[in-house]
């Protein structure tokens, strides 16, 4: 491929990612559709159209994608985090705890992999789990704390004393 082609191909890719960044995944999703490949740059057109396919809602369809980047960079969290968003809203928990499990193994001080961890097995009924991930994130990010309360996902660990006692504002346990 020569390099005002390549050059070309990467103009276009950041173009997709920019209307991304301004919250506009229909127009990112009409750059990525006009190609068919994206020459030595699959992953980043994979993330881009699953996370725009995950900001119109459209989960089902957002995994293909993810799952191809995932495959071309499994330890990557950004994707983990994303594909484990889709699995969740698609009825596939499992599948949503075990991208997160296998993304914390290789990003152990990642919060965000802790938190929505604490969320998959609050859901799973798993609430020892649940709540030794959310310890987890809270001593890596204490701010996130401020979610706990509108958390849906912390339904079933409401009343655990453990829980309570994060919501008032304690430290988290050592």
């Amino acid at each position: 491929m020569s390099r005002s082609i390549g050059d070309r191909i990467r103009k276009k890719l950041r173009e997709a990612e920019g209307y991304l960044d301004l919250d506009l995944p229909r127009h990112s999703l009409r750059i990525l559709e006009s190609r068919t490949e994206w020459p030595g740059l699959q992953f980043e057109a994979c993330l881009i159209k699953g996370e725009a396919l995950r900001r119109l809602n459209r989960f089902r369809e957002a995994i293909g994608p993810l799952e191809t980047a995932a495959s071309l960079r499994p330890s990557d969290s950004g994707v983990a985090l994303a594909l484990g968003w889709c699995y969740k809203r698609t009825n596939r928990l499992a599948q949503a705890i075990d991208s997160l499990e296998t993304a914390r193994r290789n990003h152990p001080d990642n919060a965000l992999l802790h938190y929505n961890l604490a969320c998959y097995w609050s859901l799973a009924g798993n609430l020892s789990r649940a709540m030794d991930e959310l310890h987890s994130a809270l001593e890596l990010e204490p701010d996130l704390r401020n979610r706990l309360a509108d958390e849906p996902d912390f339904h079933q660990l409401r009343g655990n004393p453990d829980f309570d006692r994060l919501l008032m504002g304690s430290a988290p346990r050592k």
